[in-house]
Parts: C-alpha cells; structure tokens; sequence
C-alpha cells in the first residue's frame, strides 16, 4: 500500500526531533512487521512509501493505522483526525428509505444524506495528499471518499440522490441476470451469488467492490447519499473475482472491516463534503444490520509470555506496550493480564496472539540467541514410522513415489466417484480446466503413466507408481468426504505392447502380493489381507475383475480395505496407454492406525516337513480363497501350511476350466512323519475337492 510521510506525520504528535524522517519512519514501520518496498520523493518535499502489509492487518490499510503502529515503536502520541459539526436542517428520513435485506452478509449499511451541495474541484490540500499515494482527483465529493478510505481505511461510496428511484436504498442478493453498468463503464451481468445496494428498479452498485454508473456523482448534483458500510468478506472476494474487478474498497473489505468504527468514520467523511461543497447535512443517519458484536475479552499470564519470549520482560512493560495499541488492560489478579480486544484488531483472539505482539513490538531482536540449543532427541512418532515402512516396502518392491496436484478435470474424476458421492469442485477460475478436487488419486497416477509412456521414459511393463494423499467427495447431503488414500498402479507384465489373458492375471498377482507385503508391514507379520470378488465400485473398474480388500486381524472385525484390479478399457483408451494397468486404492488411515505389526514367535521346527503338490482342475469361476478355505476347514491332521503355486489354462482342460496348483506342508513338531501317515490326508483334501469343488485330480 502507498502512504505519504507528511500524511503520516500528520497523525503523529511531533518528538523531541520533530517529524518522522523518511528514515526513522522507515525503519519503525519495518521493525513493527511493514517492512517498507520502496520510497520515491515527491515534490514539496513529500515521500511516497510502499509499505507492505499482510493479509491480517487490514487496520493498517490506512494512514491512522500505519501512524498507530509508528507512535507504539517510536514512543509518540498518535493525533486522531478532527472536525467541526455541519450545518443540520431537516430529518433524513424525509428523503431516504433503508432496507437491509440480509444482515448475515452486510452486518451494518449506514446513510447519510447531503443536501445542496456544489460539486467542483478538490481543494489542494486534497488533492496533494490523494496524488501522494498515487490516486487521481475527481471531484470533491468522490475526492472526499478516497481520501477516508486512505485516512481511515473505511471505503465509503456516495450516491446521486435524485437518481434513486423511489428514493429507497436495499441491501439485497443479485438476480441471476441481473444487469449493472458499473463506474468503469462496463455493462455487467451478475450471476446471483453477488451482494448490490439497489434502488427500486435495479442495482445501483456492487456491494463492497464497486459502485454503479447510474448512480454516479456528477457536476449536476446537488444532493447526495453518503453510504459507509461493512460486507461478508467471503462475498465481496467472490464477486471480485468473478468480474475481475479489483478496487482499493474490495481490498480492505476483504480483510475485515469492524462495523464497530463506522460512524466515526461516516462522520468525518459527512463533516468534509459538507465542508467542501457547502452542503447541509440531514440531521441523523439511517442504519440496518445485525446486533453489534460483543467486545473481544483475552486472558494471558504474564509468566506465559515469559516463558514463551525466553527473556525477563516486567508485567508493567507488557501493560505498556499491549496499550499502545490500544489494547485495554487490567491486571486486577497478579497472575493474569485481563485485555479488552480494540475493534480494529479483529485478529487478536487468543493468548498466543498477545504475547506475539508484545515479542512484536519489543523487538524481535530482543530475543535470546544461544550458542548452543538443548535438543532432545525422542523416537519418531507411530504415524511416521508406518509411513517409512509403508515407503520402504513399496520402493523394495519397484515402486516409484509420485507427488501429484490434488485438482482434476471433472471429466477425469467423474469415473472415479463411489455411490452416494458426488464430485467437489472449487469456484476459483485461475483452477481453468480443472476446478475439481479429485475424488481418487488413480487419475493423477494414469496421467503420470501416460507421460512416462509419452516421453519413453521407462520400458513398457516396468512402471510402478504410488502415492499417498487425501481425496475429497461430498454426499448427496453437502457434507464433506475427505479421507487419506494410498494409491498403486504398475504395468501388466509381458512382451510387447499386447497382453494375454495369463498376462493380466499376473498383473493382478502382483498388486495383491503388494497389498499382502503391505498387510504384513503394516498389520500382522503372518499376513493381515483378505481378498473378495466384486462388483466394479465404480465405472473405472473392469467388471469381473477386481476384488475388495479387507484388513483382517486376529480378535478383530475385518474391516473394509479398498479395491484392486483392472481398470477398464474406456479408462485405458482415456489416457491413451498402450499396456493394461493394474490399480489398488486403500485407505490410509486403518493401515496407519494397524501399525506395528503383530509379530508372532515360535520355536525353529526340529523335524523335517513333507509337502505334496496337488493339481485340481476346476471350473473358472473357482477361486483361490475357496480351495484355500476348503482344506483350512478339512481338519487335516499334522497341516501346517497350504500354499497357492500356479494356474494353468489349455484347451485339453476342456472349455471354462483351470488348473490350479497348491502345495501342502505336513509337520509333525515332535517326531520325523511317515509318507503312509501323510497319504490319507492327501486324499481326504482330494476327495474333499471333488465332492464341495466339482475338481478332478489332473496327472
């Protein structure tokens, strides 16, 4: 923001060296925390200064604010403006109607009404101090709003009185379609979500941003409505964007302005165009809006703020520097600074906020530096250790690790959204093409697979890419769905860019023996997923191929995982990818929260085991958890384990058959087993299969 010294100095109660030099404010303000961008000379000796201010200071936007922070840093007295009293005839509401239609989003609209007055040139002064920060003279009415606005940081607009129809202000929402030719001479259409101060037939500004061409103060007016108001601040950054219109009064409007200082401000503005113009003021004011809020009350302990500081500082130069900002201060308990929050100081909430201002306006300086800093060294915390195994695991398996922006297109994420979600998309136009906040971190992965394809950065059939993020959706309802997700995707494995049926069953072998090596990292060392046929969760799944995963845990209810498998074709052919891709997408947060794993001792076995490898030719549909839970419930004497070893697929099977190949372990802790003991129970699983599975024993 601009600021002139000599208007700076015009608010601060000279010191024993005078006025603030360009150097003295300079280094004040900067060591306040408005660290000054550049100074240019002006003529007359004045200098303009570009000071830089953060978002949450919006009472410096002005000259009072800026010259309250100068007078607390330099130990002056900060010179509030004065006025004298204009002259009075009339009543306002002989001529002005107010209607606050939402007071949710206007907390206060005041008016003022002037009558006959003379609009003509400014007078020097004003002109001087407007075009010291950089601003163009007009008029004196129009002169006399920016100048409150750069004084006091209170924008305020005047309207032409004899062009209000039904001479009726109303605070209301915009109609969608609704047109309004604004001060900058473009006609606009509004959408509806805006705020306007309207007349009886049409909008005559645009709340908080921008007033209207229709209303506008000219050299033929001779009574006007002074309006000072404070907006929502979330709309008046909505509707600045949407129309791509920034003034000075959106900008402080959007940083907060306390409706608790209106009528000062309103006041001093009145006073000048009556003073200026020769008008005559309607004697009251008219005003709508929601109930004043209640003053901001915050404790902090003095010791606290020691402690937090690092140094001795006495309670009375706390109470000092804290009312030199005018924060008011009792220290009835020795224990507890009780502070009464000044309006303008909206962002002065808590205990931590005071004590930043005392560090503030102290001095950063003022803070100890040691040469040595004692540091205890203590264990990662639980999360980020199963965040390095999960890492860790995935890499040891060839995964690379993508860091993806969270927005997609809404064609992209609209295939990745579950039942009873819908996509969540932001109102912000610098997101272009894609506005929407990604329901699945699978789009972001494809996308990242169609680059490396495109730029042939890896062999066809070797990448793996993961990544673990949150993903957003809302419900039918409106209420957020966010939850954090790990997200896989790697190559089908085979030659070339084709891919038989074998080829994509082991793809989906390989990302269920991922997620079983995740299981066992991150849950239970003996294996903690459990693997379902499903239905598609949605349309990106290939149907009949893909499974739900469950976390399952000894003692524990299984609980719903994620989903692995192919995607389909339509996606394939969306991102243009030349080999099928195998995904998973899985929870994050019962992962993190399974972790450390259960591990589980046992005594090295003294005796060898016998395994036998069985051959069964079932039908397709056949699943591996159905022969894996057969031969668990067998009750085979002397099992120790049952594992998958391959499939085959052949014409001389016959058509819609498999063969499946699993070993069996037989073990006997205490004694070394007999082939003849372990036969039988060879043969019960056979017969077993036969009878529940329809197999037959292949030779």
């Amino acid at each position: 923001m601009n600021i002139s010294l000599e208007w700076l100095n015009a608010h601060l109660a000279p010191g024993p060296d005078g006025a603030l030099s360009p150097d003295q404010a300079e280094e004040a303000l900067t060591h306040a925390g408005f660290p000054i961008e550049e100074r240019l000379a002006l003529p007359g000796g004045d200098v303009r200064m570009d000071v830089e201010i953060t978002s949450n200071r919006g009472d410096c936007l002005s000259h009072i604010g800026l010259a309250r922070e100068a007078a607390a840093a330099t130990g002056r007295r900060l010179v509030m403006p004065g006025w004298s009293d204009p002259k009075a005839a009339g009543a306002i509401d002989d001529h002005l109607e107010l209607v606050n239609e939402t007071p949710e989003l206007c907390p206060l609209f005041t008016a003022r009404v002037i009558r006959n007055v003379k609009v003509g040139p400014s007078p020097d002064w004003l002109v001087r101090r407007l075009e010291a920060v950089g601003q163009r003279s007009i008029n004196n009415v129009v002169d006399v709003t920016n100048f409150i606005n750069f004084e006091l940081g209170h924008p305020c607009h005047v309207f032409d009185l004899a062009k209000l129809a039904g001479r009726r202000l109303t605070i209301r929402c915009a109609e969608p379609g609704e047109k309004l030719t604004t001060l900058d001479g473009k006609a606009r259409t509004l959408r509806g979500d805006e705020l306007v101060v309207a007349d009886d037939e049409r909008a005559t500004s645009l709340a908080g941003v921008i007033g209207g061409a229709d209303s506008e103060v000219s050299q033929t007016t001779t009574d006007v409505v002074l309006e000072m108001a404070t907006w929502d601040p979330v709309t008046v950054r909505t509707a600045a964007r949407a129309h791509k219109v920034r003034t000075d009064a959106s900008y402080r409007f959007e940083r907060g302005v306390s409706p608790l200082e209106i009528d000062y401000a309103a006041t001093r503005a009145a006073a000048l165009i009556c003073e200026l113009t020769g008008g005559t003021l309607c004697q009251g004011a008219l005003s709508e809006g929601a109930p004043d809020p209640e003053p901001i009350v915050v404790t902090m302990r003095p010791a606290r703020c020691r402690q937090i500081l690092g140094y001795d500082l006495p309670d009375a130069e706390m109470i000092a520097l804290l009312r030199a900002i005018e924060v008011g201060v009792e220290h009835d308990d020795p224990s507890t600074l009780v502070c009464t929050i000044p309006a303008f100081r909206g962002d002065l909430t808590r205990e931590i906020d005071l004590i930043e201002e005392i560090c503030r306006l102290k001095g950063f300086s003022h803070i100890p530096t040691p040469e040595k800093f004692p540091l205890r060294v203590r264990a990662p915390q639980e999360e980020e250790r199963a965040m390095r195994e999960l890492a860790r695991v995935l890499t040891g398996l060839g995964f690379s690790e993508t860091v993806t922006f969270s927005f997609v297109s809404p064609k992209d994420a609209e295939a990745f959204v579950g039942e009873g979600l819908r996509v969540l998309g932001v109102d912000d136009e610098r997101r272009g093409a894609e506005p929407t906040l990604r329901p699945s971190v699978l789009p972001s992965l494809l996308a990242c697979r169609r680059k490396n394809q495109d730029a042939q950065a890896a062999a066809p059939g070797t990448v793996r890419l993961y990544e673990t993020s949150a993903v957003f959706a809302e419900t039918t309802d409106g209420r957020s769905a966010e939850r954090p997700t790990l997200a896989m995707l790697l190559d089908t494995p085979g030659e070339g860019t084709k891919r038989t049926d074998d080829d994509l069953q082991a793809g989906v072998r390989l990302i269920r023996g991922t997620v079983e090596a995740i299981g066992r990292a991150m849950a239970d060392v003996r294996g903690a997923a459990d693997f379902e046929p499903c239905d598609p969760p949605t349309t990106a799944w290939r149907a009949g191929a893909c499974a739900r995963v469950r976390l399952v845990r000894a003692g524990d209810e299984p609980l719903h995982l994620g989903t692995i498998g192919l995607l389909s074709d339509k996606i394939q052919k969306a991102y243009d990818l030349e080999i099928p891709v195998v995904a998973a997408e899985l929870d994050l947060a019962p992962l993190l929260a399974a972790f450390p794993p259960r591990s589980h001792v046992q005594p090295l076995p003294a005796f060898p085991p016998i395994e036998r490898d069985l051959s069964l030719i079932v039908d397709e549909a056949t699943r591996w958890g159905d022969v894996e839970a057969l031969i668990a419930g067998a009750g085979l004497e002397r099992l120790e384990a049952a594992a998958f070893v391959s499939v085959y697929r052949g014409k001389q099977l016959g058509e819609g058959k498999k063969s499946l190949s699993l070993r069996l372990r037989f073990r006997d802790p205490a004694r070394t087993l007999r082939h003849e003991e372990v036969d039988p129970q060879v043969e019960r699983a056979i017969d077993l299969a036969k009878t529940k599975l329809n197999a037959t024993l292949r030779a």
